[in-house]
């Protein structure tokens, strides 16, 4: 990777930590600590660095998209459950879980090493497993009280199928694009016979 990109996804991650920086200037609501950042500046720059890194792989735009998707609901899969977590507090261990999602997509991506289709079935797996998430935490942990908090049950549920839809989009976009490539390889082989 080149410097320069090196160098962009720095920036912006700058800029981004600028505005709750500014936030706390104005307002008692926003109270970030100095560990705030240093967490926030590490997941903004770990995923302009991922996207970077996985969408130079291909010059496809559905490719690149289907990266952006996925590294974004990761991102803010992270982000909710280290602010507010999902099933209760953030401090609820039933929220560690969802690190097992994102270790799907991990070895997805390394065993697929990053080719579409691959990531394609990945994605799709990290969906199926995001909604056996809360199906666990309701099965194991029935005396657990997280489940009648806000949002309720249903929007626990609600909130896993919106990640389960973004997770499923990106594997359909992933599948569009592998499937794009092996269409412009066979039009190359056409050519030269």
């Amino acid at each position: 990777m080149k410097n320069n990109n090196i160098l962009k996804v720095a920036i912006g991650t700058v800029l981004l930590l600028l505005i709750p920086f500014i936030a706390m200037q104005f307002s008692k609501e926003v109270n970030w600590s100095p560990f705030d950042f240093c967490v926030a500046g590490l997941l903004l720059f770990g995923t302009g660095l991922t996207y970077m890194l996985v969408s130079r792989r291909s010059s496809n735009t559905t490719f690149r998209f289907a990266v952006g998707l996925s590294v974004m609901a990761s991102l803010m899969l992270i982000w909710i459950n280290l602010a507010v977590g999902i099933i209760g507090s953030e401090n609820n261990p039933i929220n560690l879980m969802y690190g097992g999602v994102l270790l799907v997509g991990i070895i997805g991506g390394i065993i697929s090493r990053l080719h579409a289709r691959g990531l394609s079935l990945t994605l799709f797996s990290m969906a199926v497993a995001q909604m056996f998430v809360p199906i666990i935490g309701l099965v194991f942990w029935k005396s657990n009280t997280s489940f009648d908090e806000a949002p309720g049950i249903l929007g626990i549920f609600a909130l896993n199928a919106f990640f389960s839809v973004l997770f499923a989009g990106a594997g359909f976009l992933f599948r569009q694009s592998s499937s794009m490539g092996a269409k412009q390889n066979e039009q190359l082989i056409e050519q030269h016979f």
